[in-house]
């Protein structure tokens, strides 16, 4: 496809562009949606933290391996041109390592959703660089570094916010069956870590799912890994690594979950209030 006609593509006026920073199962449950909703959508990689939901998430198309979640396609992008082509395929979200200040060179955003899900980082002022911008999480004030702000708290999740902060990290992990906190593997270092295993494996207690700067680092309980960090990745000091459920049959690691779909939800609301709903009825009628 010539560039010229390529990036028409974007000119699209029922069409809007939407860029969601991150690529973690939070970011990858608004792409789904938004793309359901009519949107080109491109999603911005950021490093930390690592993601380790990754069934669950468009993130590992940035190694070009398969990521579908919930019937819409994650295919990696490393310049405009392949952006372009790509949001000219149904059913499909671009998937970048290219920043924001790069990506704002395609054309005017509609809508930026910042899903990094970065819980202790200062967050920088988003507003007026798209015509709607929503922060999902923590470090977001609505009316300060976004128009309107998402709350992802356990007791708050999809709760809009047109003013104030949303809540401080409370440091309680939701129970997943009977598992708490007691289910995730954390990083007691940095270093390179390696692990020959994927989502979806079955682990028990003890066992080494993978080394840490050269050291064996274990699963806490029984269960399936829900979560795993990519092997390869450069892991900091203090973020999750893994994480396992425990809930036998029941457990889940691919396409969105509950808290994803209401995050997403909210998401979509926020961006009504701010901009008309691009859906067609082809799209309304598909989901």
């Amino acid at each position: 496809m010539p560039e010229a006609q390529t990036f028409r593509l974007f000119s699209q006026p029922n069409r809007p562009l939407a860029v969601v920073l991150g690529t973690n199962e939070i970011a990858s449950a608004v792409a789904v949606r938004l793309a359901w909703d009519g949107y080109f959508v491109i999603l911005s990689h950021d490093s930390h933290p690592p993601v380790i939901r990754r069934g669950m998430a468009f993130h590992d198309a940035l190694y070009d391996d398969v990521a579908k979640v919930d019937g819409i396609e994650g295919r990696r992008a490393e310049s405009l041109l392949e952006i372009a082509v790509l949001l000219g395929r149904p059913g499909c979200v671009a998937v970048t390592r290219l920043q924001l200040t790069e990506l704002m060179a395609v054309r005017a955003l509609d809508a930026l959703i910042d899903a990094r899900m970065q819980k202790y980082h200062a967050t920088p002022d988003l507003r007026r660089i798209a015509r709607a911008t929503v922060g999902l999480g923590p470090s977001f004030v609505a009316g300060v570094n976004c128009d309107i702000a998402v709350e992802t708290h356990p007791d708050a999740t999809g709760r809009l916010l047109r003013a104030g902060a949303t809540r401080a990290p409370d440091h309680v992990a939701r129970r997943l069956g009977r598992a708490g906190s007691e289910r995730f593997v954390y990083a007691d270092r940095a270093g390179s870590w390696r692990t020959p295993l994927d989502i979806g494996a079955r682990v028990f207690k003890g066992f080494v799912i993978g080394h840490l700067d050269g050291a064996a680092v274990r699963a806490p309980i029984d269960g399936f890994l829900r979560g795993i960090a990519r092997d390869g990745t450069d892991i900091p000091f203090g973020v999750k690594i893994g994480e396992l459920d425990p809930r036998g049959r029941g457990a889940k690691w691919t396409g969105t979950d509950e808290r994803g779909r209401a995050i997403a939800e909210a998401t979509v609301r926020a961006l009504r209030s701010r901009i008309a709903s691009p859906v067609s009825a082809t799209v309304a009628a598909a989901h």
